[in-house]
């Protein structure tokens, strides 16, 4: 287990197949389950749910994790996800249990094949926006940045997925978990009747202790299945100047909202590779140490979000330009989604590579950070290379 992520103040499994028992014990409705490269989590039930009202979110958590802990709750966390609006609803509750086990990446029997996709489903699939709706707003807000107005916006769109029955949400969240099993899976309740699921390769910000690690991604580009195809677009993208500049932006914006927590922090020079089963991204991963202990996982990731790899900047200038260029709702898209406990440890996730599931329905997102050297057509087709998570995760296609 990297050092980065202490062991929860919980029991965890630790044989042999302990992560993917989790993964396959997952059941829609009141289960909460989140992977990633530290840990593996099943909360079930609702014990408290975190209220909403007038009050700072952090400052509702803690007083229900101290709450359940002064009641005798042994390690109580809270599980859920924020949306990307400020003052759209959250979807956080306290669980009456939580099992942990070791990463899903550490466990053997994440090699072994998933359930398929169900054979001749007959997916209905809408885009919203359509592809050349969604290139006019990309071509708009290049003609805008190139004026002045602002320096970044992430603009997305939408693939509404509608099938005869309702999906089987075990099975899809078993596949997104062994495409990648050293990302971010999870699948949560977002509302009365709706499960955000998805497969994220970005950490927003982790706590333990003293130390934060967060992991900006910023600047893409599609996997290919021919390996000297994939490796020329890797050694391409990472000398890119429209790519590391757009990665630059986000990675200075979370330089400058994590600074005053820390007494130091380390920010590498460069960016690096990370690869999913679609993309490659350029990844930074910034650590530090806090000033102040009392600081907790999510007042960070509160301070972070929205970062420009999901926004854009200046911030209330490029949320504008989303809300005149998106023709639908993100909820949960571009929010985030994890956990803290009662002693202010936790991982907090961007909400990318995702799908919000109600009833037979599936709307599917994915964005692009738009500079003023984009095109259309590249942010259009790195729209499309990223649905294909979750695509092949229910065996769609466009």
């Amino acid at each position: 287990m990297s050092a980065s992520l202490r062991e929860p103040t919980a029991t965890p499994l630790v044989s042999p197949g302990a992560a993917t028992a989790l993964l396959d014990a997952y059941r829609p409705g009141s289960d909460r389950f989140l992977a990633s490269p530290h840990h593996t989590l099943l909360g079930r039930g609702a014990a408290a749910d975190i209220p909403h009202d007038t009050r700072p979110l952090t400052w509702r958590v803690r007083a229900v994790l101290n709450a359940r802990r002064r009641a005798g709750a042994p390690a109580p966390v809270v599980v859920g996800s924020v949306p990307f609006a400020p003052a759209s609803p959250h979807s956080l509750v306290s669980p009456q249990s939580v099992q942990w086990a070791p990463p899903l990446c550490e466990d053997p029997l994440t090699a072994l094949p998933g359930p398929l996709p169900e054979e001749g489903t007959d997916w209905q699939v809408r885009e919203v926006p359509e592809p050349e709706r969604y290139g006019r707003a990309v071509a708009d807000a290049v003609k805008r940045m190139r004026s002045g107005e602002f320096t970044k916006v992430v603009l997305a769109r939408t693939l509404e997925l509608t099938a005869p029955d309702e999906p089987d949400l075990p099975a899809m969240l078993s596949r997104l978990a062994r495409r990648d099993p050293a990302g971010y899976t999870f699948a949560v309740p977002s509302g009365p009747g709706r499960t955000l699921i998805g497969a994220s390769p970005e950490l927003l910000v982790a706590r333990t202790g003293g130390r934060l690690t967060a992991n900006p991604l910023g600047g893409s580009a599609p996997r290919s299945p021919d390996l000297a195809e994939d490796v020329r677009r890797a050694a391409a993208l990472l000398e890119s100047p429209k790519d590391l500049h757009e990665h630059a932006v986000v990675v200075d914006a979370v330089q400058e909202a994590l600074t005053p927590f820390c007494t130091f922090l380390q920010v590498p020079e460069r960016p690096t590779l990370v690869r999913t089963a679609a993309m490659w991204h350029l990844s930074t991963t910034v650590t530090g140490e806090l000033a102040d202990p009392d600081v907790t996982a999510l007042e960070l990731a509160t301070a972070l979000h929205p970062t420009p790899a999901v926004c854009g900047t200046p911030t209330e200038v490029a949320r504008a330009v989303i809300a005149e260029s998106e023709p639908f709702d993100r909820g949960p898209y571009t929010g985030m989604v994890g956990w803290q406990d009662a002693d202010g440890d936790g991982e907090w996730v961007v909400t990318i590579r995702c799908a919000e599931a109600e009833g037979r329905s599936l709307r599917l997102f994915a964005g692009a950070g738009v500079v003023a050297a984009s095109s259309p057509e590249a942010e259009t087709a790195e729209t499309g290379a990223k649905f294909r998570t979750f695509l092949d995760a229910v065996g769609a296609s466009l």
